[in-house]
């Protein structure tokens, strides 16, 4: 669904990311994990649009998108729910949810607004409130439902468990199954090592803008540097 290859971005004279090279296949929960710094925000914004890539190639689905404007990447089937959650506090929880879908022209709108509900239920009962009204937990699941209203193919969630208890973090992880379960392809990038290498079918590991490892996500769970690095063993 996704092949990357040699990508490279910079920050005016600071590189960060190094001939980065990665797949994704439809139906997968591929998991990215590194340090704070190490280029994981900056990968998931090239992915998207939102940062210019300086070397290298993007293609989705087997077409070259590497120069393509941000709207054309959404409208191609690739939805960002972006670090920090990014909701627009002012607006109610139910337009937050329509305006993920701003970009299309069908008939499932209405349909895919109750599929956000049932997914997360909490958004059903606040559907009135702004959004900048719900709790961190509660704010988290909106992003993801908006970024879902855009109907993707390639779902990226950029930290989606940071700064929530332990009991959000596992309805939030127990969400990105159920939507693999449903057709959804999830590229996961998550500073909870442990929990995101749980639940991905296959992982990379990226440090200082270059992939360092791969492979499953149990072969990195049970790998010495990334136990050391990551997971505090």
């Amino acid at each position: 669904m996704l092949r990357v290859e040699g990508l490279s971005s910079h920050y005016g004279r600071i590189q960060a990311l190094r001939n980065v090279s990665l797949d994704i296949r439809a139906g997968e929960i591929v998991a990215l994990v590194g340090a704070n710094g190490a280029g994981k925000t900056t990968l998931l914004n090239t992915i998207s649009g939102t940062r210019p890539a300086t070397a290298g190639t993007i293609r989705f689905g087997g077409t070259d998108i590497t120069r393509a404007r941000p709207f054309s990447r959404v409208t191609a089937g690739i939805a960002h729910c972006p670090q920090g959650r990014q909701i627009f506090g002012v607006l109610s929880v139910e337009d937050n949810l329509r305006l993920g879908a701003y970009l299309r022209r069908d008939d499932g709108i209405v349909a895919d607004m109750e599929r956000m509900f049932a997914l997360f239920p909490i958004l059903k009962e606040f559907r009135g409130r702004p959004g900048g009204s719900l709790s961190g937990g509660q704010q988290q699941m909106l992003a993801i439902g908006r970024a879902l209203m855009a109907s993707p193919k390639l779902l990226l969630l950029d930290e989606p468990s940071m700064g929530l208890a332990p009991l959000l973090v596992d309805q939030i992880l127990a969400a990105i199954v159920a939507l693999k379960r449903d057709g959804v392809t999830i590229f996961l990038v998550e500073q909870n090592a442990f929990a995101a290498l749980s639940i991905a079918d296959r992982a990379y590991a990226l440090e200082t803008g270059s992939i360092i490892l791969s492979g499953t996500g149990a072969e990195l769970l049970a790998n010495d540097k990334v136990k050391e690095a990551y997971l505090g063993v």
